[in-house]
C-alpha cells in the first residue's frame, strides 16, 4: 500500500485497536479520558519523520474562538503519542509500535503554542489564509489538508466577501514533536 494515498491510516488503525471513541468530533479521541491520540511516524534515526496533523481548521469559525476553547487547545491540553516505524521499504503489517506515552505541554510550550495560534487564527479571522505558509509558527504551523488541490471549502477574503479555498488544518512542527520525544524517552 502507497502511503502517500493513506496519510491518516496508522492513525486510524490505532484509534481502532485502542478503542478510541471520538469519531470525527472536534473532541480528544478518548472522550472518557480527555486524551487526544497521535501517532508520530519515525524515522530510522528516532526522529519525527514529519509534523503531526492536530485537526482541521473551521475557516469561518475562527473569527469567533478564543485559545481556550479552540478545538487546537481541546486536543493539545492531554495527548498520548505513539510512535510507529515508517520506513517506506517496511511494509505497513512490519513496521513496529513503539511504546505510547502521555504528554501535557509545560507551560512555556502551552504560551508558544498559543502565540502561534493566536497569531494564525487572527490571519485566518481576517480573511488572510491565503498569506499563510508552513513557514509561519514556531511549534504550530497550518498546512493544507485536502486529498488534491480541486477541494475547496467556503471561507471570507480580507474585504468579508465569500469565498472558495483551499482546506487547512493545523499542524505540531516536526522539531517541536521531536523534542517531545526525547524528553519522553529521556
Amino acid at each position: 500500500m502507497d502511503q502517500r494515498r493513506a496519510k491518516g491510516l496508522v492513525g486510524q488503525l490505532m484509534e481502532l485497536a485502542l478503542g478510541a471513541d471520538a469519531g470525527n468530533k472536534d473532541q480528544p479521541d478518548f472522550l472518557g479520558l480527555d486524551v487526544e491520540l497521535k501517532t508520530i511516524p519515525l524515522r530510522r534515526d528516532g526522529r519525527p519523520k514529519e509534523s503531526t496533523y492536530v485537526c482541521s481548521i473551521s475557516l469561518p469559525k475562527m473569527a469567533d474562538r478564543e485559545w481556550e476553547d479552540s478545538i487546537v487547545w481541546r486536543k493539545l491540553k492531554r495527548v498520548c503519542f505513539v510512535p510507529i516505524e515508517s520506513e517506506r521499504a517496511i511494509p505497513l503489517p512490519d513496521r513496529r509500535v513503539g511504546g505510547g506515552f502521555i504528554w501535557s505541554p509545560t507551560d512555556d510550550e502551552v504560551a508558544a503554542l498559543r502565540a502561534d495560534w493566536e497569531r494564525l487564527a487572527a490571519m485566518i479571522a481576517r480573511g488572510q489564509i491565503d498569506e499563510i505558509t508552513a513557514h509561519l509558527g514556531d511549534v504550530l504551523q497550518v498546512r493544507p489538508k485536502a486529498p488534491n488541490a480541486a477541494a475547496k471549502r467556503m471561507t471570507l477574503d480580507t474585504d468579508g466577501a465569500p469565498r472558495w479555498a483551499n482546506p487547512r488544518g493545523f499542524y505540531l512542527r516536526a522539531r517541536f514533536t521531536e523534542q517531545i520525544v526525547a524528553r519522553a524517552l529521556a
